[in-house]
């Protein structure tokens, strides 16, 4: 069968291809590639419609709707860089930042800085947050599998300068030498809120790792697991973003700093998005999916 290429716009016809409906969209995708050298696979997004929904790269061509002479519209995503390399540096930012200025107060506060006592909060946050960055790396590297290789490049630029500037500005206020830590007391039941919050995430991200086969891009519902902290898939879809922001939350009360408590918030919110859409997503995908789960909040949100 044969299949007519054109822009989103529907303005250009880009190419005629003739295909086997038993091969898949990916198949296509590359065929295009073979035509168009720089308009590599993974830049591609193909749809029935100019403004439908991307056709998954695993479907047929015979099961996607597609006739002999159909229009299928692509969209250039532009440049595109691997998941994998844009979480490691998003990581590797903040944990260099703040330990920088975590190690070299006189950079930032001038020549006595060095010389002033600091609070036992300060060290303790410090460790919490390279520990957590350390901990994101080491997932990235070996344990996280991703449902697509790359992302627009343009996503590395702005998650670095997200996360990069709030850690610049978190660890600017926590180190300085004017900050007022609060009581121990407090610093250490948030301490313990924390770790357990980056052992339930942890915990979360090997269970989703074990649902999805190396290699594959099979779906599953996600369910607890023999682990206690996996319970919470039985409340939530996204249980990993919920122990993410209870850590933030800890990380707020055991430092009491207003920019924490900011990073927390954005943190937050573009969290419940996400969550919200994995939501949606669940609930179409499985008729059987759990009635009682929300997205990110037990019984809430």
């Amino acid at each position: 069968m044969e299949v007519v290429i054109v822009s989103i716009s529907g303005s250009k016809t880009i190419a005629t291809l003739t295909v086997d409906p038993k091969s898949t969209v990916r198949d296509l995708k590359n065929q295009i590639q073979r035509l168009k050298p720089w308009m590599h696979a993974d830049r591609q997004e193909l749809r029935l419609q100019a403004r439908g929904k991307g056709l998954g790269e695993s479907t047929l061509i015979e099961d996607s709707g597609l006739k002999d002479q159909s229009q299928l519209y692509l969209k250039d995503l532009g440049p595109q860089v691997a998941y994998k390399t844009v979480f490691l540096v998003e990581y590797a930012g903040p944990l260099f930042v703040y330990a920088w200025i975590y190690t070299r107060p006189w950079l930032f506060y001038g020549e006595g800085a060095a010389a002033q006592p600091m609070s036992g909060a300060v060290h303790i946050a410090a460790v919490c947050w390279c520990a957590h960055y350390i901990k994101r790396l080491l997932e990235t590297l070996f344990v996280h599998r991703f449902s697509h290789a790359t992302m627009p490049i343009r996503n590395l630029f702005r998650n670095s300068i997200y996360y990069w500037g709030f850690a610049a500005y978190v660890a600017y206020h926590v180190n300085h030498p004017l900050y007022t830590a609060p009581c121990l007391t407090q610093t250490y039941v948030s301490l313990a809120v924390w770790t357990l919050c980056e052992l339930g995430n942890f915990s979360i991200h090997w269970a989703l790792r074990n649902l999805r086969p190396a290699g594959s891009k099979e779906r599953k519902i996600p369910r607890p697991t023999m682990d206690p902290l996996t319970l919470l898939f039985d409340r939530v879809s996204c249980p990993n973003y919920t122990y993410e922001v209870g850590g933030w939350i800890a990380f707020t009360f055991m430092t009491q700093c207003i920019p924490a408590g900011m990073f927390m918030m954005a943190g937050f919110y573009q969290m419940a998005v996400w969550a919200l859409g994995k939501h949606r997503a669940y609930k179409k995908d499985f008729p059987d999916y759990p009635r009682g789960r929300k997205a990110i909040i037990p019984f809430v949100l």
